[in-house]
C-alpha cells in the first residue's frame, strides 16, 4: 500500500465532505472509490478508516461506510475540546517560544493580512497554528491537539471558503493572539485563542445550517 496514496484520497474525501459535494448519508464504497481513484482497495480502505477515527464517515448496515451527518451539539462538543487544548498551548507559547518564533508568527500574521485567496489563507492559518503549537514545547498536549486537528482542520478551512466576512475576522484574531504571545502574556493568550476557535465553530454552525435549508 502507497501511504502517500491513501493520504491523498483521505484529502480529496475530506475536501468533498467539508465542501458539501458528498452530502451526509452519501455511500462511500470501496470498489468504487477504487476505480474512481485508479488504485487498489487498500489505500482507499486505509483513507476510509481514517475517515471514521475523524469522525467525517461511519459504518451502516453491512458495515458499508456513509458520509456521516454532523450535529450542531457534537460540533460544539469537539471545537470546545480543541479550544481548550490549543487555548493551553497558546498560554505556554507566550512564554515559551524563541525570539526566532516570534518573528515567524509575526511573519506568518503579515503573510496573511496580504492574502485574500481562501485556500491559500486555509494553509497559512495552518502555519499560524501550527507555529505557536511547537512553540509551547509540550510534546503531550501537541499530540492531543494533533488528533483533534485531525477532525478540526477541515472545517475550520470551510469557514474560509463559504463565509467572506471570516478572513477579516480571523485576521484580527490573529493580530491580537500574536500581539499577546510578543507581550508574553499568557492569560491573554489563552482568551483570545479560546475565543477564535469558539469563532470558527460559530460561522461553520451557520454554514452547516444554511446547507440544511
Amino acid at each position: 500500500m502507497s501511504i502517500r496514496t491513501a493520504e491523498n484520497i483521505f484529502e480529496t474525501l475530506v475536501d468533498g465532505i467539508v465542501a458539501g459535494r458528498m452530502p451526509p448519508g452519501e455511500p462511500l464504497v470501496e470498489k468504487a472509490l477504487a476505480e474512481q481513484f485508479g488504485v487498489s482497495r487498500t489505500p482507499v480502505r486505509e483513507a476510509l478508516h481514517r475517515l471514521e477515527q475523524a469522525r467525517l464517515a461511519e459504518r451502516g448496515a453491512r458495515r458499508a461506510f456513509f458520509v456521516r451527518q454532523m450535529a450542531p451539539d457534537d460540533l460544539a462538543e469537539l471545537f470546545e475540546a480543541a479550544g481548550e487544548v490549543e487555548s493551553g498551548l497558546a498560554a505556554l507559547a507566550a512564554n515559551r517560544m524563541s525570539e526566532i518564533e516570534r518573528r515567524k508568527l509575526e511573519a506568518i500574521l503579515a503573510e496573511g493580512d496580504a492574502c485574500d485567496d481562501p485556500e491559500a489563507y486555509g494553509a497559512i492559518n495552518a502555519r499560524f497554528h501550527d507555529t505557536i503549537k511547537s512553540g509551547a514545547r509540550n510534546a503531550i498536549l501537541a499530540a492531543t491537539l494533533d488528533e483533534l486537528n485531525l477532525r478540526t482542520l477541515a472545517w475550520r478551512a470551510a469557514n474560509f471558503h463559504e463565509d467572506a466576512s471570516r478572513l477579516e475576522t480571523s485576521r484580527a484574531e490573529h493580530r491580537g493572539i500574536t500581539e499577546a504571545i510578543l507581550a508574553q502574556d499568557a492569560e491573554t493568550t489563552r482568551r483570545l485563542m479560546r475565543s477564535h476557535v469558539a469563532s470558527s465553530c460559530i460561522v461553520l454552525t451557520d454554514i452547516l445550517a444554511r446547507r440544511a435549508e
